[in-house]
């Protein structure tokens, strides 16, 4: 029971450190870690070498491989991208079993010592971020060393010495043995650390650690295909993706190159088993990525015809696009998507606009009516929306991000008021029809010249938005002004019409209504540029300078 609760003990430790590390390492990237998913193409190789990069970062191939899940999901990655980011985040894992096969236990208190003092008394977040890897590699070393002391004793009981050996003997059930362990640890990183720390007591040789590797690799799948239950059907594609290319690798591997690869890590490290093993680690997964890479889209047919379609299943229904729960791990990665599902819900606001303003001066029913039906699904999606904000907001996110987040709900709701300002034409456009009104010619030319300002206008904020740019940014305040000029010049107008009897008193107040709703839409514009403006604090500087 004490070696049990040691072990435990160490293997929290080791997790907590490894992800601590991760999250360090993940903040440090940032941005460049947004630039490095967005690298992706069609192109299968730039998906292995994008999926090692990321795995590395974030120390965590399951993570990788759930958050491509929810890429999948989300539709912003094909399949034949998705193999190439999974083969990659296979060989970026073993980056970690590298680290730890190391014998660097004794720079675990001096990176503890020196992270916890640079946290507690750095300003500056960047330099928090490197506190958090250190802190995060010093208490990873800190949990193997508690592991390794943990499993010592067991060198006395000939009995558990005798059935590692056995797993050599018996490799099927040495299989099953890893992906046990890593299933329920949910951490292929974990497993192996457990694995090293029996291998540097001496207590597991080499032939009898293969197999649970081979196992490990294989329970490293449980993660994402879990994460998948419930997704799209290319979601659930992804995870079985994974599952199979880890299988047919295991196959090989057992069936043929076990004996090679022993002999090549035999040679390169004759004394130290715990290399042997991470090396092993290593030559596995990078030979099963060049053995199999020119089969991929085999594998993902494969992997169509064992997830194949249902009648049922209907993926045009979804409300939202690219926001994906999966992608909470990769905080800057989700927080990029939600802008472009902000992008989306905002570009639904503008067609709804648009509809709302061609069914009135159309006498347009059918365009009145798409208004209200589009209005809900804008309601839906940002409560969708504000609703992962908030759960994104509790995550391990850094500072800038969370400021982010802030500007970002602000900017949900001025979109959210753009749809309702398009309802309330449309609603003005029935009443016209319904009541049988019409506009003068000249009240009508200058609603559409009115309009057409607004909607450039807002068009514009959106792509500030979208872009980051505070150029287009400050333009659109430019373009607001000139949309409250037309606005006081109308009314005038308007006023001059109606003493000159051309327009009635019914259509006069519609016209009044609608020159208001469209002038409120500019100013939601102004709202979501100053969004942008603000979010840059370098340009928003030298713009007050």
């Amino acid at each position: 029971m004490e070696i049990i609760i040691n072990l435990m003990g160490g293997l929290g430790l080791f997790l907590y450190g490894m992800n601590l590390m991760g999250d360090g390492l993940q903040k440090s990237a940032g941005a460049k870690l947004k630039r490095i998913i967005e690298l992706l193409t069609s192109n299968v190789i730039m998906g292995v070498l994008v999926g090692a990069l990321v795995t590395a970062i974030i120390q965590s191939s399951s993570a990788t491989t759930v958050m491509v899940v929810g890429f999948v999901n989300a539709g912003i990655m094909t399949l034949p991208q998705a193999i190439g980011v999974i083969m990659g985040a296979n060989i970026g894992t073993t980056i970690t079993a590298q680290l730890v096969s190391l014998d660097l236990v004794g720079m675990a208190p001096i990176a503890l010592g020196i992270g916890i003092v640079l946290y507690l008394f750095a300003k500056s977040s960047k330099t928090k971020h490197i506190a958090e890897i250190l802190i995060g590699f010093g208490i990873l070393f800190t949990g193997m060393d508690f592991m390794k002391a943990a499993v010592k004793p067991l060198s006395e009981f000939k009995g558990f010495t005798d059935a590692l050996v056995a797993f050599g003997h018996q490799p099927i059930l040495g299989i099953l043995l890893g992906f046990g362990i890593t299933a329920i640890v949910q951490s292929s990183s974990a497993s192996m650390g457990m694995l090293l720390a029996l291998s540097s007591q001496g207590l597991i040789p080499l032939s009898s650690a293969l197999p649970i590797l081979y196992g490990e690799n294989i329970g490293t799948c449980v993660t994402s295909l879990i994460s998948s239950i419930g997704a799209s059907k290319n979601a659930r594609r992804a995870a079985t993706m994974h599952l199979v290319f880890n299988i047919i690798g295991t196959l090989v591997f057992m069936i043929i190159l076990t004996k090679p690869i022993t002999m090549l890590v035999t040679h390169l490290d004759p004394t130290d088993v715990s290399r042997q093993i991470a090396n092993s680690h290593t030559l596995f997964n990078v030979i099963n990525v060049l053995l199999l890479l020119p089969f991929s889209k085999l594998i993902v047919k494969l992997t169509m015809k064992l997830v194949p379609e249902r009648e049922d299943e209907n993926e045009d229904t979804k409300v939202v696009r690219f926001i994906d729960d999966r992608m909470i791990t990769t905080p800057s990665i989700a927080l990029s998507n939600t802008v472009k599902e902000t992008l989306r819900m905002g570009n639904k606001a503008k067609d709804s606009l648009e509809n709302a303003m061609s069914g009135l001066l159309e006498k347009s029913e059918t365009k009145v009516k798409s208004v209200f039906e589009e209005e809900k699904k804008i309601n839906e999606l940002q409560k969708i929306i504000l609703d992962y904000l908030l759960k994104l907001s509790k995550s391990n996110i850094s500072h800038d991000s969370i400021e982010g987040i802030d500007k970002l709900f602000n900017t949900i709701n001025d979109i959210e008021r753009v749809g309702d300002h398009a309802e309330n034409i449309a609603e003005l456009a029935e009443t016209v029809m319904n009541n049988n009104l019409s506009m003068s010619k000249e009240g009508s030319e200058e609603l559409l010249e009115m309009f057409n300002k607004v909607v450039s206008t807002y068009k514009c904020a959106l792509e500030a938005l979208e872009k980051a740019d505070v150029n287009l940014a400050c333009k659109v305040i430019k373009m607001e002004e000139q949309v409250d000029a037309m606005e006081i010049s109308y009314r005038r107008s308007h006023m001059k019409r109606l003493n000159e009897g051309s327009c009635s008193i019914d259509a006069g107040v519609i016209y009044l209504d609608i020159i208001s709703n469209l002038e409120r839409v500019s100013d939601h514009s102004v709202n979501i540029a100053t969004q942008v403006i603000t979010s840059n604090k370098d340009v928003n500087e030298s713009v007050r300078v």
